[in-house]
Formats: structure tokens, C-alpha cells, sequence
């Protein structure tokens, strides 16, 4: 019987917190489950008054910097759900992200048709997920990577997986981990400060 990723040796465990730098430099596309990812899995949900129905979910404001910082370093992003929720809606258009919602058994399809458009190979892609859903496309992956707490077959297919849990920071942890191996991270780092910088100024100006 496989053991699981947890019960490998600790040289191999440590091993799978890193991204080698030839796999990292030819990454131009990474892809982002959404529940259980970007979120803890949890969903709320409720009703208003008069009867509308409300769902609610957590969204962890690290990690949506870490997506915006790819970008930087010309890595698109895309995040793609099997579930319709105006909560994923309004967070992806927040960051300025491209989204595909009740993707279900359609996620491949999506995925490839994205790949056709933006002229990319498969063996350029990442993805970061967590659950069984995901498989069709995560086999498929340049980079396979999971979040800590993922289910059993993501994390025995996975090249690198992350120490924080989904919706806890493992979507900024990729990001972080993805441009230090391509050695972009300060480069980028600094850029975002300047950026930053500049707009303070301008507002303490005004």
C-alpha cells in the first residue's frame, strides 16, 4: 500500500516543500481551485428577511496579494470553481482575476481552451488544489500542488505542497515559494513597495 506524503521520510517530506528553479522558470500559468483553497471549504449559508438566500465565504487577504504578485512576475492567474457563488464572483473581480464559475466536469475543457488562447503548454502550468474534483486537470499540471490539509490522492500526486492548511495563507505560500525559485521575489517585492510608496505620496501631496 503507498504511504501518504505525511509518512515519507523527513528528507523527502522537506522535499516537497520546495519548487526547483528549471520547474519554477517555465511556469507561465497558475490555477486556482476555489473552495478549499482559497477558502477553508466553509460555506455560510442563510437567508434574509424576505427570503433571498446568502451565502458567505472566508477569503484570506494574504493570499489574494501573493496572486496579484505573480502577476507581476507576467504569471496569469486564473481561478476556476465548480460551484456558482457571487461570493467567489465578487472576490475574483476585486482582485481583477480571471474566473470560471459551475465548472464541474467542464474544468478541462475550460483549462484547455484558456491554454489555446494564451498560447501556453501544459508543461507550463501550476495548479494549487485540494480535492478529488480536481484530478482531471491536476494530472495534468507542469506543477502539481497542494494545500496541507488536501485529500489523500492530491497529496500522493503532488510535486510541492504547502505547510498552511487551505484558506489559511497556502495560496500566498505557493506564490512566495514559486517566485523565490525563480528568483523574482525580491525583484518583485520591491516593485510592489515602490509602487505602494508612490501612490502614498501622491495622496499625502493631494
Amino acid at each position: 500500500m503507498a504511504r501518504s506524503r505525511r509518512q515519507l521520510p523527513e528528507a523527502v517530506a522537506a522535499a516537497a516543500h520546495t519548487i526547483p528553479g528549471a520547474v519554477a522558470e517555465r511556469i507561465r500559468l497558475v490555477v486556482f481551485d476555489v473552495d478549499g483553497v482559497l477558502t477553508d471549504a466553509g460555506v455560510y449559508i442563510g437567508r434574509t428577511a424576505t427570503g433571498e438566500s446568502v451565502e458567505l465565504k472566508r477569503f484570506d487577504i494574504q493570499d489574494g496579494l501573493g496572486m496579484k504578485l505573480l502577476e507581476e512576475d507576467d504569471i496569469k492567474v486564473v481561478l476556476i470553481s465548480g460551484r456558482v457563488s457571487p461570493a467567489t464572483a465578487v472576490r475574483a473581480e476585486e482582485l481583477g482575476l480571471e474566473y470560471h464559475q459551475d465548472a464541474g466536469s467542464r474544468k478541462l475543457a475550460i483549462l484547455q481552451g484558456i491554454l489555446e488562447r494564451e498560447g501556453i503548454d501544459w508543461s507550463e502550468t501550476a495548479m494549487l488544489a485540494d480535492d478529488l474534483p480536481d484530478l482531471a486537470i491536476f494530472r495534468r499540471m507542469g506543477l502539481k500542488c497542494a494545500v496541507a490539509n488536501a485529500q489523500p490522492e492530491i497529496l500522493e500526486g503532488a510535486d510541492w505542497i504547502s505547510e498552511r492548511r487551505g484558506g489559511h495563507g497556502a495560496v500566498r505560500e505557493l506564490a512566495r515559494t514559486l517566485l523565490a525559485a525563480r528568483g523574482s521575489w525580491d525583484r518583485v517585492l520591491e516593485a510592489y513597495v515602490a509602487r505602494t510608496s508612490e501612490l502614498i505620496d501622491r495622496s499625502e501631496v493631494r
